[in-house]
């Protein structure tokens, strides 16, 4: 399995993330196999494949997760036909649970509204929260690609984000006018604060032995313990990452999902995920007419057959076209 994984990240350009989710589902799989008494991959059949798939939905597994381990278990069969270690690829032949596939969450442009209308907390925090959720409604960017995002990525003037998507794949997507002046706020007024005083009254990198006494970071002085306080930085820089965390850090991942769980909450709408931010604003621009290839491209999607799964036009809206094109609407 570590060949495969190995030529993901080398020759595919997988991220850690994505290479970590196919080896956790790999393992998975292979321990299914192992109830069946299936040790080596040629002696899996499609059928036992299918009866995995079943198995981890009767388990309560989401269907992208579904799907996911699908993509990940059919990638690896290809891997072995390519590297000669198997003829044929007996798993080809299994389809994707399409019917399983359930429309993603997706706010209504009101919920969005009460969602980016909520009262900030206090500066810079606040104004920095304001613009990450401007940000992910405006672009449609993941949770990863805003967590990543450079100073160089942002060109306020005119009105664009270079985001980095799956596969360190590169895309440009418009930022819009509300967030871009969310944005330049925050860069202007909170970002530099981060990590200072205001935000991290003990600002100063230190080593404190459990006796009191201080030395450098990373030593250790004898027959003391020596506890490692992690301070901000005394410039912001972090290669010019752009949202920062109070004492100065880059945000993580699990941050952004806690501020947007945060902030739905206090508007007062259902719990949702940074994703669904996502989903909402490639729904959003179809229903006002954007072109699916265009979305396809904001999203960074390589096929469009991915936009279709990701986007979902409420039926409401399409009663609505519908009365108002069809002849006999």
């Amino acid at each position: 399995m570590q060949s495969f994984l190995d030529y993901l990240s080398l020759e595919c350009g997988l991220s850690k993330n994505t290479i970590l989710a196919y080896r956790n589902d790999l393992t998975k799989f292979s321990a299914f196999m192992e109830t069946w008494g299936l040790r080596r991959p040629k002696d899996v059949q499609p059928e036992h494949l299918n009866t995995f798939m079943s198995s981890e939905k009767e388990g309560g597994l989401s269907v992208n997760s579904i799907c996911r381990n699908l993509v990940a278990i059919k990638q690896f069969y290809k891997y072995l036909v390519l590297e000669g270690k198997h003829q044929k690829d007996s798993l080809a032949v299994v389809d994707s649970p399409k019917l399983w596939k359930r429309l993603p969450g997706v706010l209504h442009w009101k919920e969005v509204e009460k969602l980016l209308s909520v009262s900030p907390s206090p500066a810079p925090l606040g104004l920095r929260n304001k613009a990450l959720l401007e940000v992910l409604y405006a672009t449609g960017a993941r949770a990863s690609e805003v967590t990543t995002l450079r100073l160089k990525d942002v060109d306020l003037e005119a009105g664009y984000l270079r985001c980095k998507g799956k596969g360190n794949k590169e895309r440009i997507v418009p930022i819009g006018s509300q967030a871009q002046e969310s944005l330049k706020r925050y860069l202007s007024e909170a970002r530099p604060h981060l990590g200072g005083p205001a935000t991290n009254p003990n600002k100063s990198s230190r080593v404190q032995s459990a006796s009191g006494g201080k030395g450098s970071r990373g030593q250790k002085s004898k027959g003391s313990k020596v506890q490692v306080t992690r301070a901000a930085p005394d410039k912001v820089d972090w290669d010019g990452t752009v949202f920062l965390s109070r004492l100065g850090y880059p945000l993580r991942r699990e941050d952004v999902w806690r501020i947007v769980k945060t902030y739905a909450r206090r508007a007062g709408i259902k719990a949702i995920s940074p994703h669904a931010l996502r989903h909402s604003f490639a729904t959003h621009l179809l229903e006002r007419g954007a072109d699916l290839r265009s979305v396809q491209e904001m999203l960074g999607h390589a096929s469009i057959a991915t936009t279709q799964i990701y986007t979902h036009i409420d039926r409401q809206h399409l009663k609505t076209i519908h009365k108002q094109f069809h002849p006999r609407g």
